[in-house]
């Protein structure tokens, strides 16, 4: 399998993945799917966020992931999946409030967004719950723990580890 990211860091922070762990994630992401892939990942602040997300899904604040499905005709048959934009504050502050590693975090958002390239979503429940049980056996193949398991709070109650990724398609 030949997994090709190429990434574009347009913030300046010293908690971001290596290009290793990137590749990682996004190539345990697609095994299994494709032979041959390419993402592009832009990684950007908070104002760009909210600026595409307004632009591409009329929701104008940030938000952790989106993705942009390549729309090319299948006779082409190139390796393009798409691209995604990963906003390294919103990664942060959810990882930090869920009361996850950052690395398992960026890793959760990755995979949640190549998925997406891949073609799933997350709309109706049937469609979350498979996507659910596919990013819960990727992360945690990677050696994470599941994504979506329950933790404790400081007053003793249970919450869930939840995302609020959102994926946008370019017209």
């Amino acid at each position: 399998m030949t997994v090709q990211v190429d990434i574009d860091i347009q913030v300046d922070d010293d908690q971001l993945p290596s290009d290793d762990e990137v590749h990682r994630w996004v190539a345990a992401a697609v095994a299994g799917h494709r032979d041959q892939a390419e993402v592009s990942l832009c990684i950007v602040d908070a104002d760009t966020s909210a600026e595409l997300n307004g632009q591409y899904r009329g929701k104008p604040y940030p938000t952790n992931v989106l993705s942009f499905p390549a729309d090319l005709p299948a006779e082409l048959e190139l390796p393009l999946l798409g691209d995604l934009a990963v906003c390294a504050e919103v990664v942060e502050r959810e990882a930090r409030e869920q009361g996850k590693t950052l690395k398992a975090h960026w890793a959760h958002m990755l995979v949640h967004g190549t998925l997406h390239l891949l073609g799933y979503d997350h709309i109706d429940d049937a469609e979350a719950e498979h996507m659910e049980a596919l990013e819960t056996d990727i992360i945690t193949g990677l050696g994470f723990a599941p994504p979506y398991a329950e933790t404790a709070t400081d007053n003793g109650a249970q919450k869930f580890n939840t995302t609020t990724t959102q994926e946008s398609s370019v017209p």
